[in-house]
């Protein structure tokens, strides 16, 4: 069944890439120019009433098909189809890779969301206040990596995505001499081609 990704330069669209890339699963791209205001056409909110981006449309028999609209359930989508597994086995580690891949969705995605919110609303003090939150917990994942050389452990995982999409979105904010863990993670992730295809994506 044919899969269509439309993204744009956004940590959620490049999220989801990323996962379908890391999966081996084949998939079209449409880009959506956010700026010409493509995600308000009615032909876009049919796919998505919210105009939001990524939206993952998997076409099925006799024109019926799955569309999904959350960057996280297309994460999941491609890891339950992936040749290598982007969660970990039943056990202690799948406990550990919940833990860290939703510190990363809610201490270091929402505000980063959040505090885009404000901008637009113009509240650039509290938009200021958020975005330096969001960095604040980045930074804390350094401790992270003391012991495994991935962010939930000993394999790449989609925890992995989360945070590398967060470190790219804010990579000249961060004092990279101060995380040598980070800075080592943030280069082995760089270099996974399935990475380099995600991110090139949008």
């Amino acid at each position: 069944m044919a899969i269509r990704l439309y993204g744009a330069q956004t940590g959620n669209s490049r999220r989801a890439a990323i996962a379908l890339e890391e999966a081996g699963i084949s998939y079209s791209v449409s880009r959506v120019d956010l700026r010409a205001g493509e995600h308000k056409t009615a032909a876009f909110r049919e796919l998505n009433p919210r105009g939001l981006v990524p939206i993952m449309v998997e076409e099925g028999k006799a024109g019926t098909g799955l569309v999904v609209t959350q960057s996280n359930a297309i994460m999941f989508y491609a890891a339950s189809r992936s040749r290598e597994r982007l969660t970990p086995d039943p056990g202690q580690e799948v406990a550990l890779f919940f833990d860290r891949l939703f510190y990363f969705i809610t201490e270091v995605i929402a505000p980063n969301g959040s505090a885009f919110a404000l901008t637009q609303q113009g509240n650039e003090p509290g938009a200021q206040f958020l975005a330096a939150r969001s960095i604040e917990a980045l930074v804390q994942a350094e401790p992270f990596l003391v012991d495994a050389p991935y962010i939930a452990g000993d394999r790449f995982t989609l925890a992995d995505i989360a945070a590398y999409t967060c470190a790219f979105a804010v990579r000249q904010d961060l004092d990279w001499s101060e995380l040598p863990l980070l800075r080592a993670w943030y280069a082995r992730i760089s270099a996974r081609p399935g990475v380099v295809r995600g991110m090139a994506a949008f």
